[in-house]
């Protein structure tokens, strides 16, 4: 009987992990200046890695009073993924349009790749800094900061000499050494970080990155390491895609003549993109839509507005509020004023989707 019991909770702690797979991100935030919540976000795009993005955010805290905040569970993807945890100041109203193109000016994050059972820490650093420092069993964790700070000296060294001639000669080295240590941490995502920075259209290096591309097999060995890492992800599909439309960007004839499916690529990479953007200006639309308050309306004028829009008369409106019909005319003026409108035909036509 004892050997069976034996073997019984030996089988329940062979599985323990897998079955209750518990993960555990902590840390400390100044509540002084942060009290809205602290965001833990999935990151699967590395165009979005840094920023704030309302679809990759999985939960929300509120720290205690000392500023403490955790986010525990068992509800990760398995393996390594990318992670951001941050803290922002915006109202609430005006939430939803400050993080429409996911930028932020008043915000702090760490960025850090995690698995489903790791634990990490945030402490404060010097001067109560946060999101400075990380601390986690995953080794893996602190590798963005390592590659952030090599960017760091790079911006420095390109700031104390802006020649174009210094830029020329620099940006080759600059180049190989984050490919390098990127390559020397021995985590693909990694790379893709340091790819995201030197494909960026807006960066200055975007130009050497297209050169580079040109003849250096460094990202055609990405790709593999990406591949055997993380079969079938988000990661690799994008970046395979993005790969192959900036390969036909710099030389489309041999591309084409290569391969004949890259036309189908780059359509549908055209539609996805046309796609993306269509929908960016529906959800701007959308925030200027249904924030009137951005119109500095005030709460009674705010409360005339929503009448109007459910087709209530001054009379109604005046008795729904308890005001005089005089004073609902006044607040009536200044509303069109601040619309600039005329007519309440005009006012629905701003409100109510056709």
């Amino acid at each position: 009987m004892k050997l069976v019991s034996y073997l019984f909770y030996g089988i329940i702690l062979m599985y323990s992990d897998t079955a209750f797979a518990q993960y555990e991100f902590s840390g400390y935030v100044d509540t002084s200046d942060w009290s809205d919540g602290v965001y833990l976000s999935l990151v699967e795009d590395y165009r979005k890695i840094s920023g704030i993005y309302p679809e990759q955010i999985i939960q929300k805290v509120t720290p205690d009073a000392t500023g403490y905040f955790v986010f525990t569970g068992d509800n990760l993807p398995e393996g390594n993924h990318m992670y951001r945890i941050h803290v922002d100041k915006c109202s609430q109203k005006h939430k939803n349009r400050a993080h429409l193109n996911g930028f932020c000016t008043d915000s702090e994050e760490a960025l850090f790749i995690a698995n489903h059972t790791d634990t990490l820490s945030l402490p404060f650093s010097f001067d109560k800094e946060i999101f400075c420092k990380i601390v986690s069993n995953n080794e893996k964790s602190n590798a963005f900061i390592k590659i952030d700070s090599i960017i760091d000296e790079m911006r420095f060294a390109f700031g104390n000499y802006r020649s174009t001639a210094n830029r020329k000669i620099n940006s080759s080295k600059w180049m190989n050494t984050l490919q390098e240590n990127g390559k020397s941490l021995n985590e693909p995502l990694i790379e893709l970080y340091v790819f995201a920075f030197l494909s960026n259209k807006t960066n200055e290096l975007y130009s050497h990155y297209l050169d580079d591309l040109k003849n250096n097999p460094y990202y055609d060995e990405l790709l593999e390491r990406l591949l055997e890492s993380y079969p079938n992800s988000t990661y690799v599909i994008q970046y395979e895609a993005e790969l192959a439309s900036d390969k036909f960007l710099i030389n489309p004839k041999e591309n084409s003549s290569k391969n004949p499916w890259i036309w189908l690529l780059i359509i549908v990479l055209i539609l996805s993109l046309s796609f993306n953007i269509l929908q960016f200006l529906n959800k701007r639309k959308e925030a200027s839509i249904s924030s009137p308050l951005e119109k500095n309306l005030t709460q009674q004028e705010q409360k005339v507005l929503d009448l109007i829009l459910e087709d209530k008369t001054n009379k109604e409106i005046a008795s729904t509020m308890f005001v005089s019909l005089s004073t609902i005319k006044t607040h009536i003026n200044n509303l069109y004023k601040k619309l600039e409108v005329s007519s309440r035909e005009e006012v629905k036509s701003l409100y109510i989707k056709k």
